[in-house]
């Protein structure tokens, strides 16, 4: 064992209860030069916890037993993450709501858990509750068998947007997978252009294809009145004698196929 590392690694050994020495197979572990010194890059010298290790915490320390405010102890973190992804931190949703980067991440593991869909899916949904229900309806992204993860769509570090999106707008975020829905279309469909979220919840909905209402329900909060009888196709009519068909099954898209947007010559009505 080097001697700069005889200070820390006397009592935080690797059959300790809680070993550290994961970290000397990472980056955090190899500062400053690595052993002691890279402790002391995050928890300081420690004077007096080196010579009462039980009574005292150290000059820097990240919890659970001698936790620090969480904005002292983000304030260690960001003398060196303060660039690329972290550069909005400061001001963002998690910092106003004194997240510390600790409840996140875990610095000590060769690979931080975080850093997988799987760890994401478990983080991220312990304190987002309605997204950890939604994700669960019938119709979803696939967050929960890990195919998309939590980072594809948010950086939870904070942006310059609206729910922390990795994009400049909700609709380029889309775009990134959904690539067959960018326009410019000949025949646009105005909505579509402006906001996915006018139709589809991101997270997940119990209608079909991630919809905020099911058509011709749907539909029909814009379109009341135009080239199709004014009356809500609602089911009032199922035990009369003129049921309208269009509860039976029926929906807009069955006909207006290209609600996205058509580039066919005769496509004005969205129908090819």
């Amino acid at each position: 064992m080097p001697a700069q590392a005889q200070p820390c690694l006397m009592c935080h050994k690797d059959s300790a209860e809680e070993p550290v020495h994961a970290i000397f197979k990472t980056a955090h572990g190899q500062l400053d030069g690595g052993g002691a010194a890279g402790c002391v890059s995050c928890h300081g010298e420690s004077r007096d916890h080196n010579r009462g290790p039980t009574k005292n915490p150290p000059e820097r320390s990240f919890g659970p037993k001698w936790p620090m405010p969480p904005e002292s102890a983000n304030a260690v973190c960001l003398e060196c993450h303060q660039k690329d992804s972290q550069m909005f931190w400061m001001g963002s949703t998690h910092d106003q709501e004194e997240v510390a980067c600790t409840d996140c991440h875990n610095s000590h593991a060769v690979r931080d858990p975080v850093l997988s869909p799987d760890g994401q899916l478990e983080n991220c949904l312990g304190c987002h509750t309605r997204q950890q229900a939604e994700v669960r309806l019938p119709s979803r992204h696939p967050i929960l068998e890990g195919k998309t993860a939590c980072t594809d769509c948010h950086n939870p570090h904070g942006t310059s947007t609206d729910g922390a999106l990795i994009q400049a707008t909700l609709n380029d975020n889309c775009y990134g997978c959904h690539e067959e829905k960018r326009g410019p279309h000949l025949w646009e469909h105005p909505p579509v252009a402006e906001d996915c979220s006018y139709c589809h919840k991101p997270h997940g909905s119990v209608h079909d294809n991630l919809l905020t209402a099911r058509g011709p329900f749907m539909c029909q909060q814009c379109h009341s009145a135009a080239f199709h009888p004014s009356q809500a196709y609602d089911g009032r009519s199922t035990t009369s004698g003129s049921t309208n068909q269009y509860v039976l099954g029926k929906n807009c898209m069955n006909c207006h196929s290209q609600v996205h947007g058509s580039n066919h010559p005769s496509g004005s009505r969205l129908l090819r």
